[in-house]
């Protein structure tokens, strides 16, 4: 009886371990831009915030879809906040979560702010005229010491068959 109790606890104390190793430790960490286009908070017993992000990378192009989890009431309000705003959210990833007591997604979200400023092009605003060139004729290169042949006259009509 007492090896069955030794061995029970053993594999509860497993469990609990493996949980807080996966919801400590985070895979990846990174940054998201894009809408917010839902977010709420679902869940019958264990309550977390569960949102979805459309990212755009260029006007027209189909958006992206990043869904991610909050378990944290503030970063929630931080996201509320910038509703209809462009954001960017901090997030880490933790795998291998074993309920979904904790979120839905494997992405947690940190911290949230406004991205207010559009992506500077690189290009310049209007691209200066080009100087016209004289043209000059094309001829092939030189060989190496052997005199270069003339050029043959071009056919001024129609070409025969």
């Amino acid at each position: 009886m007492r090896a069955i109790s030794l061995f029970l606890g053993l594999i509860l104390l497993t469990l609990i371990g493996w949980v807080w190793l996966t919801v400590s430790w985070s895979y990846s960490e990174g940054e998201r831009a894009g809408y917010v286009q839902k977010f709420s908070r679902k869940g019958w017993l264990c309550k977390t915030w569960e949102g979805e992000i459309a990212m755009v990378t260029m006007p027209g192009a189909i958006p992206d879809r990043f869904e991610f989890s909050s378990r944290d009431d503030a970063v929630a309000a931080q996201i509320n906040a910038l509703a209809g705003q462009r954001v960017v959210i901090t997030y880490q990833q933790h795998k291998f979560i074993p309920t979904s007591c904790f979120g839905e997604t494997e992405y947690f979200v940190t911290s949230a702010r406004a991205l207010n400023d559009q992506p500077a092009s690189l290009a310049p605003a209007v691209a200066p005229p080009l100087a016209p060139q004289a043209a000059q004729p094309l001829q092939p290169p030189p060989s190496a010491g052997a005199p270069t042949p003339p050029m043959p006259p071009t056919p001024s009509g129609p070409p025969s068959y």
